[in-house]
């Protein structure tokens, strides 16, 4: 089984004039359902995803870059951006043959590609968490409290270049709530984004084990959105899994944000990860149409060209079937 842990194919899709046929099929991006047949994907976390109104640009010197935190939207004008997402991803389950969402662990064994939705950034959930069940209802199944920004339910962690995790604030009495009522529900909590006080604060609340569905290893390269070991430690010692995100600027070890990396990078913190904390706490979570890509990596359709590289890595057969999508299943199958 291949399972990916993290898409934002909902958010390049949402405005296009037909929305279900661009999931379908389209020219351009990184991911839609022929091209995930074709590369033999069997389950995506589809990630909804509430834009900021504006993303700033860098401030880069000679030896760092960092990313001013973009503003974090309104509730109404995020949970009116989530609500079509998930509307897209259910209208899309019904018309399309061989799309699925995933609400339960038997969803797994149906044929086709199973969407698991997913919240990116807490910001369309109500402060007093009066919508989480309607947001469950409509097959909500992972959440991420934060995204790299500030919100009512905690602090994300900012895009910079050199620097630890160690960023600012954790989460809020709100968030302790909602990572609690997540727990309560089944619905998977996502430490993607989340900077080292946010990360500890939420495996303080959780009884189930977590996820952190799209980073990579800060030991390998410093950048604040990568794990360090005692972070990796902290989350596979509770059970919990590490998907390896695609984007470049995770990997690419020098101060310029649009510098690139190889699949072989990727591969080398997959080493790393597994070494620090054991490969059945590795996988996959490329953020496909929602980051600049590693060399070698054009789309989905490109999977097996980093199982190749997995394989020069030193990892076995039975390694990337865990890597590939038997970590992803053995947590979905825990904690839904």
């Amino acid at each position: 089984m291949t399972i990916d842990g993290h898409t934002d194919v909902l958010l390049q899709c949402v405005d296009a004039d037909d929305p279900v046929a661009a999931l379908r099929a389209r020219e351009s991006g990184h991911l839609d359902l022929e091209r995930a047949r074709h590369a033999g994907l069997d389950a995506a976390f589809f990630a909804a995803f509430p834009p900021s109104p504006e993303m700033p640009d860098p401030v880069v010197d000679d030896d760092s870059y960092r990313y001013p935190f973009a503003p974090t939207p309104d509730f109404e004008t995020a949970r009116d951006s989530v609500h079509r997402m998930l509307s897209l991803l259910h209208r899309a389950a019904h018309e399309l043959d061989g799309l699925h969402l995933v609400t339960a662990p038997g969803d797994l064994d149906r044929n086709g590609l199973g969407a698991i939705p997913h919240l990116e950034g807490a910001e369309a959930v109500r402060p007093d968490r009066s919508n989480l069940d309607f947001l469950y209802a409509a097959g909500l199944r992972s959440l991420g409290p934060v995204w790299s920004r500030p919100n009512e339910f905690g602090h994300g962690v900012p895009f910079q270049y050199p620097s630890t995790t160690d960023t600012g604030d954790g989460l809020t009495d709100a968030g302790r709530r909602l990572v609690r009522a997540c727990d309560d529900r089944g619905i998977l909590v996502d430490g993607a984004h989340m900077n080292a006080a946010t990360l500890a604060d939420t495996l303080a609340e959780l009884d189930a084990p977590m996820a952190v569905t799209h980073t990579a290893a800060h030991a390998v390269s410093p950048h604040s959105r990568n794990l360090t070991d005692d972070q990796l430690r902290a989350v596979a010692d509770e059970g919990g899994v590490i998907g390896l995100t695609f984007g470049a600027s995770s990997y690419a070890d020098q101060p310029d944000p649009d510098a690139g990396a190889s699949v072989h990078d990727i591969a080398a913190h997959a080493a790393h990860i597994a070494d620090a904390v054991g490969v059945e706490h590795v996988a996959l979570g490329s953020d496909f149409d929602g980051a600049r890509l590693v060399d070698e990596l054009d789309d989905v359709t490109d999977l097996p060209v980093l199982a190749d590289a997995l394989r020069d890595a030193g990892f076995s057969e039975t390694d990337l079937e865990k890597i590939l999508g038997g970590n992803w299943e053995r947590l979905l199958r825990r904690v839904l």
